[in-house]
């Protein structure tokens, strides 16, 4: 019944607008009731996003099934690969969905507040394994940011694509950036080249009174040397 409702929907938009298609509209052409319809979704807007519910309910059981071993930024990435799958059980669906929204203002607004969802999921998450920090609040809120970012940057070239091409490479390509920006090497990986860089610290004694384009020159000299 719910996917027959999904269905119905999604041949009425194209023809009729979505602006223009009712919930009584999609009910009679899927063959039942107005009760029917709100039994399984709340408004019209959630029969566009049948199945973000379910995504991140899976998304909250895999961040709460993690252990004090895993990795965070690595654990936080592997959730979001969660709505990639989703994504790409149906890629037709998924690519009709991502022209709807683009049109329709209201849907595109709704679609932003599910996305909040998912980084919220993950802040949580992440505040959880950073609570001993200073920084830990921040820091969770940050990755979580950069996180979602990444995965819909992939996600809609993939969507824009019309579902071409491998979105798995291009999603793990993606967060693979932010876990080398934020995340923890694994025992034995070698460390990053910004952490294997020891600074330089150059001390210059000179006369009081020096010409600072002599102490500049010695600076310059003694970094050349080095």
């Amino acid at each position: 019944m719910r996917d027959a409702l999904v269905a119905a929907a999604f041949r009425l938009f194209p023809e009729r607008g979505y602006e223009q298609t009712t919930v009584d509209d999609i009910v009679a052409l899927a063959g039942v009731g107005r009760r029917s319809f709100f039994r399984y979704f709340p408004s019209k807007e959630d029969v566009v996003f049948p199945d973000h519910e379910r995504c991140l309910a899976d998304m909250t059981a895999f961040l709460a099934d993690g252990t004090a071993e895993d990795e965070p930024v690595r654990r936080v990435c592997d959730a979001a690969r969660l709505v990639l799958r989703m994504y790409a059980e149906n890629p037709t669906f998924s690519v009709q969905r991502y022209r709807l929204t683009k049109k329709v203002p209201g849907l595109r607004a709704y679609e932003l507040s599910v996305v909040w969802r998912y980084e919220r999921a993950l802040a949580e998450y992440l505040r959880g394994r950073f609570g001993g920090r200073p920084d830990g609040s921040l820091r969770a809120d940050v990755i979580a940011a950069a996180v979602v970012a990444a995965h819909n940057n992939a996600l809609r070239s993939w969507l824009r694509s019309a579902g071409q091409g491998d979105a798995d490479t291009a999603v793990d390509h993606a967060l693979g950036f932010v876990q080398a920006m934020f995340g923890d090497a694994p025992p034995g990986a070698p460390a990053a080249a910004a952490e294997e860089r020891e600074e330089d610290v150059v001390v210059v004694i000179s006369r009081r009174g020096t010409p600072m384009w002599r102490v500049v020159r010695e600076i310059e000299s003694t970094l050349g040397h080095d």
